[in-house]
């Protein structure tokens, strides 16, 4: 669009350039044959030659003063006055030099500011009327009524037509506004672009980074509660075992040692693989809940119990891993530092989330004092918190020193695809 515009541009320029050339040429070819017409004489040759000359003169000045004009300036205004002398003279001394006259129309607009448009555009009329007439000036009363009656049409026409240019001037100024606020948006929709690029660089290196830190902290957990949680179990068999007083004892802790490393092994596997635990390969999660507690009951020595409440649902796997491992994690921390008698865990499916409890009559702690790490390098309750929330659940501790501790994990029922 803009091309155009710069292409009517152009040619108007060289209309504005050249046109004049032109017409002045025309007028002259055709004051040649009809000189006796008019009833040119010596004297008017003679004064035609000068205004001619001049007239060519004016526009080879014009050319190297300004060629193109961005706006009307005094200089524009001396031009355009001292053209329409010219033209009226000739079209005085031969009414066919209007041809000449009629550059006053298409330059007004371009060379006079708008207080001095009309009159202009006026004088021009004057000056075509007079040619269209019958020649200036005229003469006798029928000669004057028609002057005036084609004055009274031109100037209709022209008030029309100027009013249609003002019109196609306002639509191109409008075009161009339009045209450069295009630009400007698309220049600043690029840099949002490019903005978004380097953005999403930066996002997929983030992405990637935390991938990666999830992934190890995944691991981690992982590890924790398999490997970790097996290998303390095989040393509590083994140092029964070290302190067996015969070979039947020493042989049935030696099994569990070894079911222990099988086990440990195989959630290692799986583990690194994501794949899901193995006590969830072949069981839902209340069977799952209930083997996990009842072994670890009889091998730690503690009266462990496992309770269901509500209506029992597929889970999806990632929300029944998440239930297990934080079980695990708890009995595991409850073998290790509650010494507690007695442990209660309970799965509660209520509606639209799922309640896992889990309880004992330990020595307990205070959840506000700040828990020093031990050499096992733990997860403890924070891993568990991050379990739970990595599914949009929640953990809360209940516990004081002497009377136990309680956890609470809540997250949502989503169900198995």
């Amino acid at each position: 669009m803009d091309q155009d515009v710069a292409g009517v541009e152009q040619r108007w320029a060289v209309v504005n350039r050249r046109g004049p050339y032109v017409l002045l040429l025309v007028g002259a070819v055709l004051a040649v044959p009809t000189a006796g017409m008019v009833g040119m004489g010596r004297g008017d040759w003679y004064a035609v030659g000068g205004l001619v000359a001049a007239g060519l003169a004016l526009q080879v000045w014009w050319g190297t003063v300004a060629d193109t004009p961005i706006g009307p300036s005094g200089t524009s205004i001396c031009y355009y006055s001292v053209r329409w002398v010219i033209a009226f003279a000739l079209t005085w001394i031969n009414p066919l030099f209007s041809f000449y006259a009629f550059t006053g129309y298409f330059g007004a607009r371009r060379l006079l500011p708008r207080r001095l448009r009309s009159a202009g555009l006026f004088a021009t009329a004057v000056t075509m009327s007079g040619a269209q007439s019958g020649g200036l000036p005229p003469s006798g009363r029928a000669q004057w009524l028609l002057f005036g009656a084609v004055l009274a049409v031109t100037l209709a026409l022209v008030a029309v037509s100027d009013r249609v240019f003002a019109t196609e001037d306002e639509r191109a100024r409008v075009q161009a506004a339009t045209i450069a606020e295009l630009e400007r948006t698309n220049t600043a929709l690029q840099q949002a672009l490019d903005e978004n690029a380097s953005l999403h660089a930066q996002l997929l290196v983030q992405a990637r980074e935390a991938g990666v830190a999830d992934e190890r902290r995944r691991l981690a957990a992982e590890i924790h509660d398999t490997l970790a949680q097996g290998l303390t179990g095989i040393i509590a068999q083994l140092q029964v075992v070290a302190n067996a007083p015969d070979l039947d004892i020493a042989r049935t802790h030696l099994e569990r040692a070894s079911d222990l490393a099988r086990h440990s092994l195989g959630e290692a596997r799986r583990s690194v693989h994501n794949l899901t635990p193995v006590a969830l390969e072949h069981d839902g999660l209340p069977e799952a809940l209930k083997k996990t507690v009842a072994e670890w009951g009889e091998r730690v020595g503690v009266r462990a119990e496992f309770t269901v409440t509500g209506t029992v649902e597929q889970l999806h796997a990632e929300v029944s891993a998440t239930l297990l491992r934080i079980v695990q994690e708890a009995l595991s921390n409850a073998a290790r530092h509650a010494a507690a008698t007695r442990v209660g865990v309970t799965l509660s499916y209520l509606g639209d989330e799922v309640i896992l409890d889990i309880r004992d009559d330990g020595q307990g702690f205070d959840p506000l004092a700040t828990l020093p790490r031990t050499g096992t390098g733990g997860f403890g309750l924070d891993g568990m918190r991050a379990r739970a929330a990595r599914v949009a659940g929640s953990l809360t501790v209940e516990s004081e020193p002497g009377n136990g501790t309680a956890l609470s994990a809540r997250v949502p029922l989503v169900r198995h695809e």
